[in-house]
């Protein structure tokens, strides 16, 4: 396996700054000793902390496209892969959720940096509502999954093994009610 380049090794060890030591522990010089580069080598890739912040906002929002990038062109596809992409089949935690949020986390420290998130969700909602289903419905499971997405971020009561499963069932079943429809 290739080894990531200096970029992605900084944008690592940026995550496993705001994972271990928190939002306000995100500056150059952690992440730059983190990695195990100069912090001259980190000013070649990202000149400042909010630069930083904008490249990990754009590599999870680009790996949630490239998900999204496998989307059908049947009524519903697009929203299907949303959920697939949002919500895992089974209760399990995945870790990409703890760097999204460790992530928001160090993107409220900056609220400018909240736009470009701002942004993908505008063309993730324009795409759900041209996705060939009544754009009511594809919305009303759009937020059901964000905020189910919320949920396991932040540990807030989500649903247990089974229900998780159903729950999700559930969903997926209404849009193909709504793509019959």
């Amino acid at each position: 396996m290739p080894r990531p380049s200096s970029r992605e090794r900084l944008l690592d060890a940026a995550a496993e700054v705001l994972l271990t030591d928190g939002a306000e522990s995100l500056t150059l010089e952690a992440v730059a000793q983190r990695a195990g580069v100069s912090k001259g080598g980190l000013f070649y890739h990202f000149p400042t902390k909010q630069a930083m912040v904008a490249a990990m906002v754009d590599r999870l929002t680009s790996a949630f496209d490239a998900a999204l990038a496998g989307a059908g062109s049947e009524p519903g596809d697009f929203l299907r892969a949303y959920v697939a992409a949002t919500i895992p089949e089974d209760h399990t935690a995945a870790p990409a959720d703890r760097v999204t949020a460790a992530l928001l986390a160090g993107v409220l420290v900056d609220p400018a940096g909240l736009e470009p998130l701002r942004r993908r969700f505008a063309a993730w909602q324009a795409r759900l509502v041209d996705d060939g289903i009544d754009p009511a419905a594809a919305t009303a499971v759009r937020l059901a999954v964000d905020g189910w997405w919320a949920v396991r971020l932040l540990g807030l009561g989500e649903p247990a093994p089974g229900l998780h499963e159903s729950t999700r069932r559930y969903l997926m079943e209404a849009i193909d009610r709504a793509a019959r429809d």
